[in-house]
Formats: C-alpha cells, sequence, structure tokens
C-alpha cells in the first residue's frame, strides 16, 4: 500500500541536469558538451572517432534482403537500461552524462524504423494515421526515460536559418521539427545557442543562454566542472554572481 508524504514546505534546489544545446555547424556544440562529467555519446551523425568521449553510433541495420535486424529504437532502449543498472560499477566508473548528437537524426532513424519494421516506405501509408502516432509516443517515451535517468542529458540540435523577404531579418532557430522541440524543451532546464565569429585561426567561439527553467545561482551548481562550463555561458549567472565567484 502506498505511504503519502507528509504535509510540508519544501525547499527546492534548483540544480540544472537537462540540456538542450544548439548552433550552426563547427561551432562547438559537441565539444562543449563533450567536457561534462563522464559523458556518453549516443551520436547519430558518423563524426564519433572525432570526439574524445566513449561513444555509441545509433543505427538502423539492414541484411542483404533489406529486413531490419537492428533497431534503433529498440538499440536506445537496451542503451537506457544499461544505464539504470550501473549502480554495481565504481563512481570512476560510471557514465554521468548522456549526449545525443544529434537529437534531429534520433527522429529521422526512429521514423525509418517504424517504417522498415511495417514494410511501407513513407510512414503515412501506416493507416489511420498509426505510423504518426507511434513515432510521436515512441519519441516522448524516449526524452522520458532519459529525463529519469541519474545522470544530467544533453540534446544537440543543429541551426537553421529564416530570412525575412520584406525587412531581410535572419531569424535563427534550431533544426528540429516544433512538435519534437516542443517536448524536448519541455523537459529540459536550459537552453543554450552556441556560434562562432571569423575565420581560420582567429575564429571566436561564443555561448549564449536562450531560456531557463528558473534563475540560478552559482551555489546551486554543486559540480565544479559544470559550474565553470556554465559559468562560459552568456547570461547564465547575474554580473554580481559573476564578480562574487572571481572574489572567491
Amino acid at each position: 500500500m502506498i505511504t503519502l508524504p507528509k504535509v510540508e514546505l519544501k525547499h527546492p534546489k534548483p540544480q540544472p541536469h537537462n540540456f538542450f544545446i544548439w548552433g550552426e555547424t563547427m561551432s562547438g556544440k559537441s565539444y562543449f558538451a563533450s567536457f561534462f562529467p563522464n559523458p556518453l555519446v549516443l551520436n547519430t551523425d558518423g563524426n564519433s572517432e572525432q570526439g574524445q568521449a566513449p561513444a555509441i553510433q545509433i543505427r538502423n541495420i539492414r541484411d542483404e534482403r533489406g529486413n531490419l535486424i537492428q533497431n534503433s529504437i529498440e538499440q536506445v532502449v537496451e542503451i537506457i537500461t544499461a544505464l539504470q543498472n550501473q549502480q554495481n560499477l565504481p563512481e570512476d566508473k560510471r557514465f554521468k552524462t548522456i549526449i545525443i548528437d544529434v537529437i534531429d537524426d534520433i527522429t529521422v532513424m526512429f521514423e525509418q524504423a517504424i517504417c522498415l519494421s511495417h514494410h511501407v516506405n513513407s510512414i503515412g501509408e501506416i493507416p489511420y494515421g498509426g505510423g504518426y502516432g507511434m513515432l510521436q509516443s515512441v519519441f516522448q517515451q524516449f526524452v522520458m526515460d532519459l529525463k529519469a535517468l541519474p545522470l544530467d542529458v544533453i540534446f544537440i540540435s543543429r541551426e537553421v536559418s529564416n530570412v525575412d523577404m520584406k525587412t531581410g531579418e535572419i531569424t535563427y532557430k534550431p533544426s528540429l521539427k516544433d512538435k519534437y522541440y516542443n517536448i524536448v524543451n519541455g523537459n529540459c532546464d536550459l537552453v543554450i545557442r552556441t556560434s562562432r565569429e571569423g575565420y581560420g585561426q582567429n575564429i571566436s567561439y561564443f555561448r549564449d543562454i536562450k531560456a531557463v527553467r528558473t534563475k540560478y545561482s552559482p551555489k546551486d551548481i554543486t559540480n565544479k566542472k559544470i559550474l565553470k562550463l556554465l559559468s562560459s555561458c552568456q547570461g547564465m549567472f547575474s554580473k554580481e554572481d559573476l564578480k562574487n565567484m572571481e572574489d572567491k
């Protein structure tokens, strides 16, 4: 029988654990994420060998007849299950951060896995909109399962630009489709955009906080490594907080 909690005032400890990082190609998204504690990368774009963190390539694999022999949906479920069962490992052998690089491709792979499993060429061929509902459900479960892990979670997305034909103004946004971005963003604590300026050896890299779940203070971040990383992001802390950190 369930035991209800006591009726009492709780004092929450705000600390970000789920991050959404987006930016243009080669603006330092993966590089920045790789410095989080003990990271594991779920890689989709084939550049895992160029990174310094351990990585697993997420992909659908077919045999010579075109039948699915590795399903990306089942693959990520197995990975999440393995991460849930790290308790028996020494502390320094446990992964503490999982990086999805990039989340845009995960939606494509999940869609492809559903199509191959149902032997159709497009998800719209599955009757009564069942394919779209299946993809939405699988993706949402994936995000929720990641959030439930006792790890920091980082979703990485590319960037797209839009030009206003009347004013010529250029706006930038994540390339992840809105319906999926809303699911991910609703489960994240911080949204960070990376950018770069300059050319060749004179490039400068920038990180800007675009959205926060709550106002964070340096004292809220118990991991000093994460505190240092987030302190490099414009808009993360107030000028007063940053000055106090420098004084200390």
